[in-house]
């Protein structure tokens, strides 16, 4: 079998016997192996485990589909390192989100690179080496799900898990091409997530494709006994998509990329080619409660998970995370009520917003940068890299972004839909209208290369 690894045409190809999941594990095996170091992995499993694993699968909705697993994730067996070697332990149980992938049928290949402790959305922060972007050379993945977006872009797996907390769940699909769910807070448990903010982490999905991402959801989505963070909320099915009032902000900030500009006026009017109608907002409420993810009271909740680490081991962090989470120590309690009565009122000014508009339309991220851009200023241009991202769960919103094409000067952009929490199924209803599907069909993964090389983006931001 060669081509795609859609849910639907691995489907197809298991039903008619053209194909076995043994065929397809060494196919997706010599993919990864004719990529070389491209620092997507942290841990692969050995080919003759996982062909083994594949002669025996449970029958189920992701029989024999291929997929990889952030590596803050907990898998049986395998270490959990989050990116950091010293950090790393491999525990006896995994998250109950691979248990239910697994008892679906699907295929664990192994656990993919990240920014380490989930803290950036850049995909260059890790000792485990950067990803690249595989549409562009040069480019940055984002992250900090990194190594699981560009398994997907570069077509190694069908889907992959990755997490969400400020972005890092949307940030790299616009960066690989690739669809980026982010659910509700509470649908998809976090028991076995390494935490970086309990209080708003998502598990999330990576595909190629809305319908897929939408399957595995459906597999992982409910309530987990045990896990205080899980919440009832409906999921639903992928309908066809009807208008819907979308709100776009009254000011859209690029930081100075024309290209993207240009790039996200022919977005709006995709949808409203689609028959939505475009509601002008006010955007500053959003942005305000943003400010809040890093420069308050979850920063210092970030250290009730690792900070403790952080603090007998600095020598093991990352010197850009050491420099994030520093700040962190020196929050009060006092400091925590005044951000959460600040996030409370910002709520309550973004609820009057929902009252006119069912959908809220964004640029996944603003603008893009080369590893070389990222290395003059890690901290000032991730900052640029949430702008649209990091207010979401912060307001309780549920999310999907959605490859949007190429800019004029050949970077990738993408368009996220976002709604308040148990919406999803109406967003990624509207994101597979958008992205052209047919509900129940999916098309092939996206395809790798291709663009400008390096040489021609650097400097690209002040052409622009």
């Amino acid at each position: 079998m060669t081509g795609s690894l859609s849910v639907a045409e691995l489907s197809r190809c298991y039903g008619t016997g053209t194909a076995r999941p043994e065929d397809v594990v060494n196919e997706v095996y010599d993919r990864i192996e004719a990529r070389g170091e491209d620092h997507v992995w942290i841990t692969l499993r050995p080919r003759a485990e996982v062909l083994a694993e594949a002669a025996a699968l449970p029958d189920g909705p992701l029989y024999g589909v291929p997929f990889a697993v952030k590596d803050n994730i907990d898998v049986a067996g395998l270490p959990t390192t989050a990116a950091c070697p010293g950090y790393a332990y491999t525990p006896d149980v995994s998250a109950p989100v691979v248990d239910r992938l697994r008892a679906a049928g699907a295929l664990l290949l192994g656990k993919t690179n990240l920014d380490q402790f989930a803290t950036g959305l850049s995909g260059t922060r890790s000792p485990y080496g950067s990803c690249e972007s595989p549409l562009v050379p040069g480019l940055i993945s984002g992250g900090s799900s990194s190594g699981s977006a560009v398994a997907v872009g570069a077509g190694l797996v069908s889907f992959a898990l990755g997490t969400d907390t400020a972005g890092s769940g949307r940030v790299p699909a616009a960066f690989t091409g690739t669809v980026g769910l982010k659910p509700s807070r509470g649908l998809v448990s976090t028991l076995g997530m390494v935490p970086a903010c309990a209080s708003l982490d998502c598990a999330s999905v990576f595909a190629g494709s809305v319908p897929d991402a939408w399957t595995v959801l459906s597999v992982i989505a409910g309530p987990v006994a045990g896990d205080p963070w899980s919440r009832q909320l409906p999921v639903g099915g992928l309908t066809a998509s009807g208008p819907l009032r979308v709100g776009v902000p009254r000011r859209l900030e690029f930081f100075g990329d024309g290209a993207a500009a240009v790039a996200f006026k022919e977005v709006l009017a995709r949808l409203r080619d689609l028959g939505h109608t475009l509601v002008q907002i006010e955007f500053d409420p959003f942005l305000q409660a943003g400010r809040l993810l890093y420069g308050g009271a979850w920063l210092a909740e970030r250290l009730t998970a690792v900070g403790a680490f952080t603090e007998r081991h600095p020598e093991a962090v990352h010197p850009v995370t050491r420099r994030v989470l520093r700040p962190g120590s020196s929050m009060t309690a006092a400091d925590a009520f005044a951000d959460a009565h600040r996030l409370q009122e910002l709520r309550a000014l973004t609820r009057d917003t929902w009252k006119r508009i069912d959908a809220l339309a964004v640029p996944t991220v603003p603008t893009t940068f080369t590893h070389k851009e990222m290395r003059e200023d890690p901290i000032g241009r991730n900052k640029v890299l949430g702008h649209y991202s990091t207010f979401a769960n912060l307001l309780d919103l549920a999310g999907i972004a959605v490859p949007g094409g190429m800019t004029p000067a050949g970077r990738p952009h993408g368009l996220t839909l976002l709604a308040p929490a148990g919406k999803d199924a109406l967003l990624a209803s509207a994101a597979a209208a958008f992205c052209g599907t047919p509900v129940g069909a999916a098309p092939a993964i996206a395809a790798t290369g291709g663009g400008p090389d390096v040489a021609d983006l650097e400097g690209a931001h002040a052409q622009q």
